[in-house]
């Protein structure tokens, strides 16, 4: 039997047969099988000349013989996920092409039919802390089912944003074209941002700095401090910069103890929500921006910002501790079967 040919084919074959035995008109079978005119028609007149073995065999399609068999196909998909090139770190269309003496066509066909994408890489980091596990259920259970009276801080540091202006001035964008920009770039200072994300309503507390140290660190722990009402407790989830645990920070915490620390794991920069903030802040407003000073910069994030602001909108998490824990443990099992 070709492998074409599916269980549901050959019912659908043997329905068409046996409607047409019990009298049933051409159109009457097409609305009790669900198929269309001409495929009645070919399937009753290949059994009245063949019989029953007609409805068991595809005949031959036309076109050219495929010329690419299925251990072939397995040998090109064995290569491309156990072998390298010599003249290079991943596979192209061309190079395994040429490898295995195919047309790149048929290697981009192959490659889509089995979900490989030896051009793309993802990057990731297995944290090692020792306090994963607990870390991690304190910072989701601040997003899923944050305390009452209180109000939940996702803050970090975005910091040396670059002032940059290009040599060139761009084309603006055009039916069929592209904006441009050029690929230099001429500096004119760094500033850093320090920004605390509100989980539940999506509004960023945000200053720009000129320094990174424990005092900036501090200035705007305070800011974030005056902005809640007395009488709700503060919970900051932050990573694990020394800054955020210098003496003077940990005094300034002992005296304000409304104001409550939650550290993220070590390599676990993705639990922050802030991070998601910061990526939108690149691609919307830093990636392509061009500016003559820092002044300038300033002015451009704190705008975005306010913006955003006037019609904040929560960014919402969704993984469970579990499913997160089953990621983790599947990544580092697949790390130890790899040395």
């Amino acid at each position: 039997m070709n492998k074409r040919t599916t269980p549901q084919r050959l019912v659908e074959r043997a329905k068409i047969v046996l409607s047409s035995a019990q009298g049933l008109s051409g159109s009457a079978i097409c609305a009790a099988v669900g198929v269309s005119r001409p495929t009645v028609t070919q399937w009753l007149d290949r059994y009245e000349a063949d019989g029953i073995e007609a409805l068991l065999e595809d005949r031959p399609r036309s076109g050219r013989p495929r010329r690419i068999t299925a251990e072939n196909e397995a040998d090109i998909v064995r290569k491309t996920l156990e072998d390298k090139p010599a003249e290079a770190t991943h596979w192209s269309c061309r190079l395994m092409a040429t490898e295995v003496g195919v047309h790149p066509t048929t290697i981009s066909r192959i490659w889509r039919a089995h979900g490989l994408q030896p051009h793309r890489i993802d990057y990731f980091k297995v944290s090692t802390d020792p306090q994963f596990v607990e870390k991690l259920r304190d910072v989701v259970g601040l997003y899923v089912d944050p305390p009452e009276r209180a109000v939940v801080f996702a803050f970090d540091e975005k910091s040396q944003i670059q002032a940059l202006d290009r040599t060139q001035p761009g084309l603006p964008l055009k039916k069929g074209r592209a904006g441009t920009m050029t690929h230099d770039y001429k500096r004119h200072g760094t500033t850093t941002l320090f920004a605390a994300l509100d989980i539940a309503t999506g509004e960023v507390l945000h200053e720009c700095m000129s320094r990174h140290r424990h005092q900036e660190f501090l200035r705007f722990i305070r800011k974030i401090e005056r902005s809640v009402p007395a009488e709700l407790d503060i919970h900051v989830i932050l990573d694990n910069y020394a800054t955020h645990k210098h003496p003077a920070v940990q005094a300034w915490l002992e005296k304000h103890p409304r104001v409550q620390f939650h550290f993220t794991p070590t390599s676990a920069s993705w639990l922050n929500l802030v991070e998601r903030f910061f990526s939108e802040l690149t691609t919307r407003q830093l990636k392509r921006l061009a500016v003559t000073s820092v002044a300038q910069l300033i002015e451009a994030i704190t705008g975005y910002i306010d913006r955003r602001n006037e019609h904040p909108k929560p960014f919402v998490w969704t993984a469970s501790p579990k499913s997160i824990l089953a990621k983790v443990r599947k990544a580092k099992e697949t790390l130890a079967t790899q040395h």
